[in-house]
């Protein structure tokens, strides 16, 4: 078993584990089994990056074994530049999911860290899959622990937002399931994705696979107007369902752009680019509108994601190497970053009960050291120079201007609204006097919400102060993927 099959299966292993256990008298060995088991995930993962090989945009540590013979099918794992990162992230946030329902977590212990520890290694999988059939497997399999952990943690609403999560993720699939099945005759009878990379396949039929993959991955990310779902689920969800949905499922359906719809239909990508550049402006623009009236705290970030995650689609359908390299950093920062920000409202939720902006004011009077890393964070949503929300979107932005100058333009008038909302809910929450005699009584972090906050906040500005990492990761990758696409790159 290699890196790669451990990162997947060790932490499915613990969470089928603590489903077995499964019961409230031992919820301390139920904590301990879990944290134990997401640590040893993520330390599988670090080989990952330190053994990584830069210079080359071929599959790492690949493992390929038999699967289902019959139908030539493989269980075939590989990384390259546009995917490594992703799987360091996902263990990471696993690790700050198990530390952030430590103590709010009360009942059904067992089956929430199990739920989320095979959710990680479920998602995991889908960006290590290299075979077709095995990455849909995985793909539509990271839907059933997150509609259990919705329906079962979730708010009044719970049941509504997780049928309506389950219904649109899985309609838009279904889709993509004819696309595969189409792809594996026309290869002879193979799932391997890098051998439909090859296939020549005439516009119409790229067009077809294209709108085919774009009706499972838009409704992922999510892309305007498939969006709908995504503000009731994150409302609905508990705290740990909301981060690991804005940090990491979400961007399923992006790399799923660059894994599937730009190399297997590159005629189509770049015929049809116009469309999803359109789709992606809306959700810059108008959503970010939209999250300027809500009420809502949990709401508010969930438009601010739909708008953030309008700039990955928007990088990687301008076809060039600023674009696309800084739409897969926004789609890494925005996982810290989201996560972060509703991590930050599930401690308030846990004091007061409330995600109303106007149930709170003045807590920075009271919880001073919480205030700082949330006002840390929402910089950081700002797109504030120094921390990771800056990174991507800049890059986008300048990428955007080298391929028509109106876009990027507009694209950037998302700074300004993004800082509006953002520093709204900031000025309404955090400063002035105290509002209400609940926030007056409120304590500060405790050493667990600090740990958290601390490690994400770490991430934050390392990403932020020093982006060379990840981008010389990605680099080459990059590189050859607009090559494959037959645009070459523009000048610097």
């Amino acid at each position: 078993m290699g890196l790669l099959s451990l990162s997947i299966w060790m932490p499915i292993a613990f969470g089928v584990l603590l489903l077995v256990i499964g019961s409230d008298r031992n919820a301390g060995l139920v904590r301990m089994l879990a944290l134990v088991g997401s640590l040893l995930s993520f330390v599988v993962t670090l080989p990952l990056i330190s053994g990584f090989d830069r210079k080359t945009a071929a599959l790492q540590f690949v493992e390929k074994q038999p699967w289902i013979d019959r139908l030539n099918v493989f269980y075939h794992l590989g990384v390259d530049g546009l995917s490594v990162w992703f799987v360091l992230l996902t263990a990471f946030i696993t690790v700050i999911v198990v530390i952030a329902g430590w103590e709010v977590i009360t009942e059904k212990v067992a089956q929430y860290m199990g739920a989320f520890l095979i959710l990680s290694g479920l998602m995991v999988g889908v960006f290590c899959a290299a075979d077709g059939l095995l990455f849909y497997v995985f793909f539509e399999a990271t839907l059933i622990p997150m509609y259990i952990i919705i329906g079962v943690w979730g708010g009044p609403k719970r049941v509504y937002a997780a049928f309506k999560f389950f219904l649109y993720t899985l309609a838009g699939s279904l889709l993509m399931l004819v696309a595969l099945v189409y792809l594996y005759f026309k290869s002879g009878g193979s799932f391997d994705i890098f051998t439909w990379h090859k296939l020549p396949l005439p516009l119409q039929a790229q067009a077809v696979l294209f709108f085919a993959f774009f009706a499972a991955f838009s409704v992922k990310v999510p892309m305007w107007p498939v969006h709908t779902w995504l503000p009731d689920a994150h409302v609905e969800a508990p705290t740990g369902g909301s981060v690991v949905l804005a940090a990491i499922m979400l961007k399923l359906g992006a790399y799923g752009f660059l894994r599937f719809s730009m190399p297997i239909a590159p005629d189509a990508s770049r015929e049809y680019a116009w469309f999803i550049i359109t789709l992606s402006l809306i959700a810059v623009v108008y959503i970010g509108l939209v999250a300027l009236v809500q009420q809502d705290m949990k709401k508010l970030v969930a438009y601010s994601s739909i708008a953030h995650m309008g700039f990955v689609t928007l990088g990687f359908f301008i076809f060039n190497e600023l674009g696309v390299a800084g739409g897969i950093v926004q789609m890494i920062s925005h996982g810290f970053v989201s996560g972060a920000m509703f991590l930050c409202i599930g401690v308030l939720y846990d004091r007061v009960h409330s995600r109303d902006i106007a149930a709170y004011g003045g807590v920075t009077n009271t919880m001073p050291k919480f205030a700082a890393f949330a006002v840390l964070f929402a910089m950081a949503n700002c797109g504030l120079p120094g921390t990771a929300g800056f990174i991507g979107e800049w890059m986008v932005i300048l990428g955007a201007v080298q391929y028509n100058f109106f876009i990027g333009a507009l694209a950037a008038t998302a700074l300004i609204s993004g800082a509006a909302y953002t520093l709204w809910m900031v000025k309404r929450v955090y400063f002035g006097e105290v509002a209400n005699r609940q926030v007056g009584e409120l304590a500060d972090i405790n050493w667990r919400e600090f740990l958290m906050l601390a490690l994400l906040a770490v991430a934050v500005l390392w990403m932020g102060l020093q982006p060379k990492p990840f981008t010389d990761v990605m680099q080459t990758s990059v590189t050859e993927l607009l090559r494959h696409v037959a645009l070459s790159k523009l000048p610097s």
